[in-house]
């Protein structure tokens, strides 16, 4: 059972922020009012933390070179502002912000300022005039974003893909991420494979089977330990919205047929910090490659939850959010010592 009452506790975790405490209330509401660029049939989603999340999405301007124009890039923002250093979700393969429904509100009722991103080519932004989504082109956009608007080193938060893409984005931009957690971290994959050797019609009728009913609720169910069929439904709902822009099409085709991420070299070059979360019973990717990680991760520790599946942050939101506000206690506890004057004895 989701609940929301680990918020409480973790706000000892940071005492210092227990004055910008903000309550997130959730219930669900017909009268919701969503940012009128999200697909319409938002409103037939069920999930309350989804409904609540969505209304607090929004569009923000970001420059990039390969774009004449600024690209409105959807993003949830934060309520607060703390004298720690923020913490940025990113979401899986193919998904969105609203990913981070249940975790998101624990972190900030902790006082995190908390960012929940759409990678590009994915999520609610307005991608009409973008042809390129490939890894470069990704990076990039979340490069001016963050110099844009958070401006900070940040914690940065990937699962599945997503854990791939903070890699890369360690990797090229250090000075922008000071710490890394991984959940149940998809960094093995050579890439889309042989997807990016398909003729672009052929690829176009793989896009269009990637969206489809069927198979989305099969990964679901894979996805997830122990979900009811009807809140299985709902979720493939919410996982499928960004599908319904006219351009996820062609933003899908873009990135399938660059071949995608691949960044199995590049893990022993992350010198930040990371902190590895993986379901126990995960059902898509092993467990034997988070221990194999964190061999290769010079500087890691690492984490399971029981009884939990390839999402931990939407499937046990409480013991994600736990994790990842002690990983940030802990790092700053750290860095207080390591700034902290040695007193000089003298004899």
């Amino acid at each position: 059972m989701l609940t929301l009452t680990s918020a409480s506790s973790a706000l000892t975790l940071f005492p210092e922020c227990k004055t910008q405490r903000r309550r997130f209330s959730i219930s669900a509401a017909a009268d919701d009012k969503f940012p009128s660029f999200l697909p319409k049939q938002m409103e037939e989603i069920k999930d309350p933390f989804a409904r609540k999340l969505a209304t607090r999405i929004e569009r923000l301007p970001v420059n990039v070179s390969f774009s004449e124009k600024s690209i409105m890039s959807s993003c949830v923002k934060p309520l607060i502002q703390s004298n720690q250093n923020p913490v940025v979700l990113l979401h899986s393969f193919d998904s969105s912000c609203l990913e981070w429904r249940y975790t998101f509100p624990l972190l900030e009722e902790a006082g995190l300022e908390t960012w929940a991103i759409d990678i590009l080519g994915w999520g609610f932004s307005n991608l009409e005039r973008i042809k390129s989504c490939d890894v470069a082109s990704k990076r990039e956009h979340f490069y001016q974003l963050w110099k844009s608007y958070i401006k900070r080193p940040m914690t940065l938060v990937g699962p599945s893909l997503g854990a791939a893409v903070a890699v890369d984005f360690a990797v090229n931009h250090p000075e922008a991420v000071e710490n890394l957690v991984l959940i149940d971290a998809s960094v093995y994959a050579e890439g889309t494979g042989n997807l990016a050797k398909l003729p672009r019609a052929v690829a176009y009728a793989g896009v269009s089977i990637l969206k489809s009913f069927p198979l989305r609720l099969y990964t679901t169910f894979l996805a997830f330990k122990g979900l009811s069929f009807d809140t299985g439904l709902d979720w493939v709902s919410i996982g499928k919205l960004h599908c319904l822009y006219p351009w996820w099409e062609d933003a899908t085709v873009s990135f399938m047929i660059s071949g995608g991420y691949n960044v199995s070299r590049q893990i022993d070059q992350v010198m930040q910090k990371t902190l590895i979360i993986w379901g126990e019973d995960d059902q898509i990717i092993s467990n034997k490659l988070a221990v194999r990680l964190h061999c290769e991760l010079p500087n890691s520790n690492i984490r399971q939850i029981p009884d939990c599946g390839h999402l931990p942050h939407v499937e046990k939101p409480d013991s994600a959010a736990r994790l990842i506000l002690e990983f940030m206690q802990n790092h700053s506890c750290q860095k207080k010592a390591q700034l902290a004057p040695t007193e000089e004895v003298v004899y």
